[in-house]
């Protein structure tokens, strides 16, 4: 069983990165460390009138540390754009499962990020370049996808992967998807390694089926409980679980990150 931990996380500092999207930096004495590269994290909010906490994706590992990187959508992220340093939060984490690092050793690696689906990509990347002993690191490019140049993160990326853009309106880097700046730039991948909206993984899966391409999917997805209670962030597999005998399998635990095959979507 994954060790996963209740804490009262002290708030380091946070700051805005661009409309709607904050970075939050969290002192943890036991998930971060724990934590894995498309791990995610349960915040809790200080208003007990909402008791369902809300997942947010680790962008970042310190040694007693985590950075999040979040949209502001409702009521819950509304009230953590809030936080300063100093205040605390409660957080359950390091919840479900991450990018396996080992299928990338020695390879060309393609990680691809689309909108709020490019923060899990950092830690990633930096995590990649880092392997160690008998994994060699992986040559990463980073192919991050905007609607327009009201970009974010890409200082952090320059410095931990080759990066690349595309915007939808083509105000920076490739006018297009993710998959237009793929062919435009040429970049060749033995695996690759994405999280975005549902419509950017559909065309990823398929481009990946299609070139032989080993593929793994951080799928995005509502979630209640993260703990796979409640089955509310249920998608449809390609095989039946041996345990349930059910084409399904819960985003929260036995995801969020699945290799492409495996599922329907």
């Amino acid at each position: 069983m994954r060790e996963k931990w209740n804490e009262t996380a002290q708030v380091i500092s946070q700051e805005c990165l661009s409309e709607g999207i904050y970075s939050l930096w969290l002192k943890t004495e036991n998930i971060a460390g724990a934590a894995r590269p498309g791990q995610f994290v349960s915040l809790y909010c200080q208003d007990t009138s909402h008791l369902l906490p809300r997942p947010i994706s680790i962008c970042e590992v310190g040694e007693d540390s985590l950075r999040l990187v979040y949209r502001v959508a409702g009521w819950g992220t509304h009230e953590f754009s809030q936080l300063k340093a100093g205040d605390s939060v409660r957080v359950t984490g390091p919840l479900g499962n991450g990018f396996p690092l080992e299928r990338a050793a020695g390879k060309k690696a393609v990680l691809m990020g689309g909108g709020i689906g490019v923060p899990p990509m950092l830690q990633l990347a930096k995590s990649l370049q880092a392997l160690e002993g008998e994994a060699t690191p992986a040559a990463v490019t980073a192919v991050l996808g905007y609607r327009n140049a009201d970009t974010f993160l890409g200082e952090a990326f320059e410095k931990a992967a080759q990066l690349k853009v595309a915007s939808e309106d083509g105000s920076v880097g490739t006018k297009g998807n993710v998959l237009d700046c793929m062919r435009e730039q040429q970049i060749e991948a033995e695996v690759i390694f994405a999280c975005g909206p549902m419509p950017m993984l559909r065309a990823i899966k398929a481009y990946a089926a299609e070139r032989q391409i080993e593929c793994w999917l951080s799928l995005e997805e509502k979630m209640a409980c993260g703990i796979g209670a409640c089955l509310s962030c249920v998608c449809r597999t390609s095989e039946k679980d041996a345990h349930s005998q059910v084409d399904n399998a819960r985003i929260c635990t036995e995801g969020p990150v699945f290799e492409a095959g495996s599922i329907e979507i």
